[in-house]
């Protein structure tokens, strides 16, 4: 009974590995374990037939059916990698025909195997080498070329942020009146007395001395004006004296401008209300990881979870994002499951996904929308959407797609620590545990205590 149940088991996982081991049209599939390629194993089999062995185990894995979206998203990375490594900015034209070469590259490639995957990645590069040089266009605005001394600005606040030393506002310009000003800024970026920012939307009226974006400090350093273009950010410099608060020219600073001050307000809200309730560094913490505003954790404290390696705490990510969909869509399941007439007819699981999606965007907007955030919402997102869908998620591609995501709408993201922290390193870690359990059985509770050594469980794992 146990030879027969052990032959039916093998047959089911054969069949279902076959099912899943489809190659692309109009090829042959390739034998289990060994790639069209794999000829060169040999060499490195004479002289270390394991290590040989399990790479060219790991190597068919990763050529097999569905494993390409991965090893795409690091193609379409690195497409941004090799735009901002170049010495000058390309054309247009030349960038979107590149892509198109690419792209019908690809097309004519689709039913060879292993053709295909260099010609999806090749594609995959140039769409993105293609999307960063669109992206850059599109964005492009007037920056300051020398220092301006006195310049007089009048303007909207779109953004504000209050730090230990010093505030910074970030002024929409409606008017710049001084000498040495070339060109008329749209945006810049002022540092004011701590304590005097005034709220999102106002309308303000200052002086101030300008300078242009800086270059690295130092060769391959960061570069400060690249981030500063990329935040549509023309100059940056200090308020001289006071900012007043006046009476805008135009009846409004526009619908993006008012739902963001709105946000700003709530976030101002709830940081305010958190703190009066939990007093010192316990309240600025917590705050910090619902509304995002670090500004009021001391410096003992920062220093301290820099030392112990927990700054990421303070940085809303995947475990912020998950906690909070996660209790949402279980207490809503749960409390819809209390009512038998209702739990037994609808899709409460269903419903209990979408009120948790909907919650995961909101914590979205409320915590500032960081790149670890975004990431953390592109992947929730899809999961979500897979329980509405009744469709399964695999980790490795919710990831790839939140890159895809990421790198589409802020191409400047790939040069990063926040976007290298929460997508190389989570992709790699996710890798690594993937070839990190070797026993087949390990994932089962009998396979945990075999490989414990409990030595009660190998008998019943043999008879099985």
């Amino acid at each position: 009974m146990a030879q027969h149940g052990q032959d039916t088991t093998d047959t089911k996982v054969e069949t279902r590995a076959g099912a899943g081991a489809s190659t692309w049209p109009g090829q042959t599939a390739p034998a289990a374990g060994r790639l069209p390629w794999s000829g060169g194993w040999d060499v490195i089999g004479r002289q270390s037939p394991f290590a040989a062995a399990r790479m060219r185990d790991w190597a068919a894995a990763e050529f097999g059916a569905g494993r390409m979206v991965p090893w795409l998203a690091v193609a379409y990375g690195f497409g941004d990698v090799v735009y901002f490594s170049a010495e000058r900015e390309p054309a247009v034209w030349a960038a979107l025909a590149l892509a198109s070469i690419g792209v019908a590259t690809a097309i004519m490639a689709r039913r060879r195997s292993f053709g295909f995957a260099l010609a999806a990645a090749l594609a995959a590069l140039t769409v993105s080498f293609a999307g960063a040089t669109l992206h850059t266009a599109w964005i492009a605005h007037p920056v300051l070329r020398h220092p301006a001394w006195g310049i007089a600005v009048t303007g909207f606040v779109e953004a504000r942020e209050e730090r230990e030393h010093n505030d910074r506002i970030v002024v929409r310009t409606r008017t710049m009146e001084g000498r040495g000003l070339d060109p008329e800024l749209t945006r810049v970026r002022v540092v004011l007395r701590p304590g005097t920012a005034p709220p999102v939307g106002s309308f303000v009226t200052f002086k101030a001395d300008l300078l242009p974006p800086l270059p690295p400090l130092r060769p391959g350093g960061y570069d400060f004006a690249r981030d500063m273009y990329f935040s549509a950010l023309g100059a940056s410099g200090f308020v001289l004296g006071g900012i007043k608060t006046a009476a805008p020219a135009v009846a409004s600073g526009g619908a993006w401008l008012r739902t963001t001050a709105v946000v700003e307000t709530m976030r101002d809200a709830i940081d305010q209300r958190i703190r009066a309730v939990i007093p010192g560094d316990e309240g600025a913490i917590a705050s910090a990881v619902i509304t995002g505003k670090r500004g009021e954790v001391s410096p003992a404290v920062k220093d301290a979870f820099y030392v112990s390696s927990l700054v990421h705490v303070l940085a809303i990510a995947g475990f912020h994002m998950a906690v909070v969909s996660g209790i949402i869509f279980f207490f809503v399941r749960g409390g819809l499951a209390l009512i038998p007439s209702l739990a037994s007819r609808q899709p409460i699981k269903k419903w209990a996904a979408a009120i948790a999606l909907l919650a995961a965007a909101f914590y979205l907007v409320l915590s500032g929308a960081g790149t670890a955030t975004q990431r953390a919402f592109v992947m929730v997102a899809i999961v979500l959407t897979g329980v509405m869908l009744d469709r399964p998620t695999l980790t490795f591609r919710t990831l790839s797609i939140a890159a895809f995501v990421v790198l589409t709408l802020a191409p400047q993201a790939v040069l990063t620590p926040s976007f290298q922290l929460s997508f190389a390193a989570t992709l790699a870690l996710i890798a690594a545990y993937q070839y990190g359990l070797p026993l087949p059985h390990a994932r089962t509770a009998s396979g945990w205590r075999a490989r414990l050594g409990c030595a009660r469980c190998r008998p019943r794992l043999s008879t099985r």
